[in-house]
């Protein structure tokens, strides 16, 4: 049995009378209103395919067993206590146990300039005899792999010879400066609010011209004025961000591993003029590795990361540009930036996770919000927009593919693998909480899930560590998931606003899972996704915003949007369903943009087309628009709705058009 469309608009009754008899099938040759024709027949025989095969199973990041959590442990990391001396018992420099694959310190305990009595079993703490000089004659140590720690050093050597007299001004200002006050700038358009309501001051105001011989200390208060001090705005996001310094020292790790300052090492290290007086000179307790300035930046960021997740990457980017900026002084290596940058985020999230901060966590997140609004003059629905408004005249952070190439390029400073490159991902107990207000419509598994599935492959020097922290990449974190491994739902609440109403999703998502959207938010895909399990709308707006945003398999939109405002047209490599009620909403453009090509089954339903032209297209009344490229005999929208024009849907045997009536 089949019918035109155009006799079914004709015969309403006759319709509703087939629709009673035949249910779904008979629905699809049946109109939605007088913008809606079709000049092809619809045939009505073709079943409904069923939506994507549920895989079966939940993709997990298991926490690695045989290691004690750093997040439960980081209490141990102190100095100058006999209990925390070794490797075993202090969870800081446990962190670190790859370094030991290239360098033997002199004695495997915390002892560089310090010394603690027995305490119970634990033996004293002895001094060390390290003198913190390596060429005198001995290295205080003994080098394991000189390939990897000659590159470490040579690495600073080009840096500091080849820098500029802005990267040398820059390099000062973060080595002065209090952190806590250098990476505010990292919020762009919200730093000068963000400095008002923390009352942060800072003395390094200008470079000197002349500081050679003389130390300029900052005499600012760093990251500002908490609620002790009064602050009834803003001081909880203080405290909040000086919490997550609780048991963070990198002191005990320089006292253990006793590796000395890159300047040390070679003379051919040029520092910063005007930071030649902060060279201490006390070198046996002033180890390089690791950074104490890249550390405390880091996790400053991460807590302001989440206190203000609408700056989450461009924060990041801020914390791991003052870690390059201690090579760019010649005050540190690249290995120890990069094990600054694993220890502050692990004290980050250990202290974000305790329970005993929980309340001041919220308390802050909601009072950032609340005061940098009234602050800024925004509301919930536009303080996003103003977060992101920042251009690279004025905010060095504003371009995407800036901030991404610099944050991977710091992630490992060019350093090749040296180890297995295939280990198993492995998420650190506790990170999935470094997510927590980034993606505050997942659940803690899937946050974990997201961290697995965007993380460094394995092999490179230090970074390997068994729990996995120096392997995370919050960046590429905070694009979504890098993978489909099994059935992802995603239930968004609109209502909730942020991100529960509306995300982006850029990474290039593979594997053989399939994802599902529930709920009333808007999710975008924008990656060059090649995943393999289906896509399935069962609710909300799911948006194309590339060109393959839905990987290889099938579609089946059966509640809710599936939207396409992508470059190009999108790619539908399987088959196409639309059902009842539901809406394919297209943003075209010229040259095919926003169409969908689909190479299986195209199935309508029912349901509505609503079209717009975007990027300057301005077709005229008499044009025909492709608007679908996929074969299928059931195919009829229950209504077509293009924006400023009357339109007809003509269905043919290789796609659908739209005909612009008068």
């Amino acid at each position: 049995m089949s019918f035109t469309a155009r006799s079914v608009f004709s015969r309403p009754r006759l319709c509703s009378s087939l629709v009673a008899l035949f249910g779904a099938l008979a629905l699809t040759a049946c109109g939605g209103g007088d913008d809606n024709t079709s000049s092809t027949p619809v045939a009505t025989t073709q079943a409904i395919p069923a939506p994507p095969a549920d895989p079966g199973f939940v993709d997990t990041a298991a926490v690695a067993t045989g290691v004690p959590a750093f997040v439960d442990n980081i209490a141990t990391n102190q100095r100058g206590d006999a209990r925390y001396a070794t490797l075993g018992t202090n969870a800081g420099v446990r962190l670190f146990t790859r370094f030991l694959d290239l360098w033997q310190p002199l004695t495997e305990i915390v002892d560089a300039g310090v010394s603690a009595p027995a305490n119970g079993s634990f033996p004293a703490v002895v001094a060390s005899t390290w003198t913190g000089l390596p060429n005198d004659g001995t290295a205080g140590g003994t080098q394991l792999n000189l390939p990897v720690l000659n590159a470490n050093v040579q690495y600073v050597v080009n840096a500091t010879t080849n820098r500029t007299q802005a990267q040398a001004d820059a390099a000062y200002f973060d080595d002065r400066r209090g952190k806590g006050y250098s990476v505010t700038d990292g919020m762009g358009p919200l730093t000068a609010a963000w400095r008002t309501l923390a009352q942060q001051t800072t003395s390094i105001t200008t470079v000197p011209a002349d500081a050679t011989t003389v130390l300029y200390n900052d005499s600012g208060n760093n990251t500002g004025v908490g609620t002790s001090g009064g602050n009834t705005a803003f001081g909880k996001v203080v405290d909040l961000i000086n919490t997550v310094g609780n048991n963070a020292s990198t002191e005990p790790s320089k006292r253990f591993y006793k590796y000395a300052r890159p300047y040390r090492w070679s003379s051919s290290v040029v520092v910063v003029p005007t930071l030649v007086p902060a060279e201490s000179p006390t070198p046996t307790t002033d180890g390089g590795f690791i950074s104490g300035h890249s550390a405390e930046a880091v996790r400053d960021t991460v807590a302001m990361a989440y206190l203000v997740p609408e700056r989450f990457q461009q924060i990041l980017s801020r914390g791991m540009e003052l870690g390059e900026n201690r090579i760019l002084a010649g005050m540190h290596s690249p290995l120890d930036v990069m094990s600054g940058r694993m220890i502050g985020i692990a004290a980050a999230a250990a202290n974000l996770v305790d329970p005993a901060n929980a309340a001041l966590k919220a308390a802050a997140f909601a009072q950032a919000h609340t005061a940098l609004m009234a602050q800024t003059g925004t509301d919930a629905t536009t303080f996003p927009a103003l977060a992101q408004s920042g251009t690279p005249a004025t905010d060095r952070f504003a371009d995407y593919a800036t901030n991404q190439a610099n944050f991977m390029r710091r992630m490992t400073f060019g350093f090749t693998q040296i180890g297995a490159t295939t280990l198993a991902p492995v998420v650190p107990k506790g990170a999935e909480v470094l997510l927590e207000t980034r993606f505050p419509y997942l659940s803690a598994d899937q946050r974990r899930v997201v961290l697995k599935t965007t993380e460094l492959p394995s092999g490179y020097p230090v970074l390997d560590d068994a729990e996995g922290w120096g392997r995370l990449n919050l960046f590429a974190a905070a694009d979504g998931y890098g993978a489909f491994n099994g059935n992802v739902i995603v239930s968004m609440d609109a209502t909730q606003g942020g991100f529960n109403a509306a995300d982006t999703w850029r990474n290039a998502i593979s594997g053989a899972g399939k994802l599902t959207l529930q709920g009333t938010g808007r999710l975008r895909l924008a990656g060059a996704n090649t995943y393999t399990g289906g896509t399935q709308v069962a609710g909300g707006v799911l948006e194309a915003d590339s060109a393959n945003a839905f990987g290889t398999g099938d579609v089946y939109v059966g509640a809710g949007t599936l939207a396409v405002n992508a470059p190009a047209a999108v790619a539908i490599a399987g088959k196409f369903t639309q059902l009842q009620g539901t809406t394919l909403d297209l943003a075209i453009g010229p040259n095919g943009q926003g169409k969908l090509s689909v190479a299986g089954l195209t199935t309508i339903a029912g349901g509505t087309l609503h079209v717009k032209f975007v990027n300057g297209y301005a077709p005229k009344v008499g044009d025909t628009i492709a608007v679908v490229d996929g074969a299928g005999s059931n195919r009829q929208f229950s209504s077509v709705v293009v924006d400023g024009f009357k339109a007809t849907a003509i269905y043919t045997a290789t796609g659908i058009q739209i005909h612009l009536d008068a």
